[in-house]
């Protein structure tokens, strides 16, 4: 759990720094390291995964990625509330608070007992499994855990009287050869190894893509109606004063368009465990490219948000529906770091969609840039349909197959 804490304490600190900084220098750095620490997010989901037993595990996972939503909304109603009468610092420093929060559940949390069996740890692992028993109002199966490298712990969390748990007195060599699997450098190149390079390199493109077009739809919320309101006049002093006259109106809309991410897990939620993982993808990123098509032409505000709002709401489901694809196609060797470097290739994603929802709408561009959009949509449509594995009811596997 050193990704639990990583994440707290960096964001957090980080994050409360910033609403200090002196300069716009120093701002960025601090929301650099804020950045950083957000990249052990992913951990977080990997580590929740390894509990869930696989017929419901989508469902349970949509509830995971629920908090995610409830951030958005929150924040969106900060910032409604604070920027206009308090300014952006205390947005920062208030928006930091949540991450210190995360500390106090630190105690009371579990490590992962597939991690602890794949580490050797065999007798944590057990304790975590009682502790688990007792907390539930349940009894373990009898027999005794074993962690061997030809053994796969599926699903201890399955309810079946009849399942044993199994174990083993000593430590043999496949325990050393599973341990030389987690972690470090070694954990990245097994993630480029035979079995998983196309899945590896499908899903960095996929986690690009969303990243790219999540954040670029909150961006267009903004900019879209301030292009329109630049390129249609030709007065540009008036222009200044009506668009800082607007700004409660931009919050409003961010809080409007940030909805859409409800209905969105909504939908992710009731169709992730029935059609499968890489339809509900797919078919969510095909309806967003009919939901933002009639913006390559200058609408008006209220058809704008709503649109993104439509786009918002398919675009969520899909990222959610992502975040947990994602870990199901790792073995437990690598998930944790499998999961994280592809949310890092989603930051490069997160780095570029400005260039092009600020860029070029400010550059009076608006259909060159919604036609951006529209392609990376279908990009992400077809990498997803060519993904090897559909893990929907599929157990979870501790090793890389041979």
């Amino acid at each position: 759990m050193v990704g639990f804490n990583f994440t707290a304490i960096v964001t957090g600190g980080a994050g409360l720094l910033s609403a200090f900084a002196p300069n716009y220098l120093s701002l960025i750095v601090l929301r650099f390291m804020v950045g950083v620490g957000l990249g052990g997010g992913p951990v977080l989901g990997s580590w929740f995964l390894e509990f869930i037993p696989a017929p419901n595990r989508g469902t349970w996972m949509v509830m995971f990625s629920a908090f995610w939503t409830v951030g958005t909304i929150m924040e969106a109603s900060l910032a409604w509330a604070v920027m206009p009468a308090f300014g952006w610092r205390w947005l920062l420093a208030l928006s930091s608070l949540p991450s210190f929060a995360l500390l106090l559940f630190y105690p009371v949390t579990l490590e992962s007992p597939r991690y602890l069996c794949m580490k050797g740890r065999i007798a944590e692992a057990v304790h975590v499994l009682e502790t688990m028993a007792r907390v539930n109002r349940v009894t373990l199966p009898s027999g005794r855990l074993v962690s061997g490298h030809r053994t796969e712990l599926h699903e201890i969390g399955d309810s079946s009287e009849t399942a044993q748990l199994v174990t083993t007195k000593k430590h043999n060599t496949g325990d050393l050869a599973t341990k030389s699997e987690i972690g470090g450098l070694n954990a990245i190149l097994k993630l480029l190894s035979p079995n998983l390079i196309r899945s590896s390199l499908l899903l960095w493109t996929v986690f690009l893509g969303h990243a790219f077009l999540y954040y670029g739809l909150v961006l267009l919320t903004s900019e879209l109606n301030h292009g329109n309101r630049i390129c249609g006049s030709e007065e540009g002093a008036e222009l200044t004063t009506a668009a800082h006259i607007n700004d409660e109106n931009l919050y409003r809309n961010v809080f409007i368009t940030s909805f859409g991410e409800v209905p969105g897990l909504l939908l992710s939620a009731a169709i992730v465990d029935k059609i499968g993982r890489k339809l509900s993808m797919s078919s969510m990123l095909y309806i967003s490219c009919l939901c933002i098509a009639p913006l390559m032409f200058a609408q008006t505000e209220a058809l704008t948000t709503v649109f993104l709002f439509g786009a918002r709401v398919c675009i969520s489901a899909s990222f959610t529906v992502l975040h947990i694809y994602a870990p199901e196609i790792y073995p437990t060797a690598v998930r944790a770091t499998g999961v994280g470097f592809a949310s890092s290739i989603a930051r490069f994603g997160g780095i570029l969609c400005p260039l092009v929802a600020v860029g070029l709408v400010h550059a009076c561009h608006q259909t060159a840039a919604i036609l951006i959009f529209i392609t990376v949509m279908l990009v992400s449509g077809i990498a997803v349909s060519y993904f090897p594995l559909e893990t929907s009811g599929r157990k979870l596997s501790d090793h890389i197959a041979a």
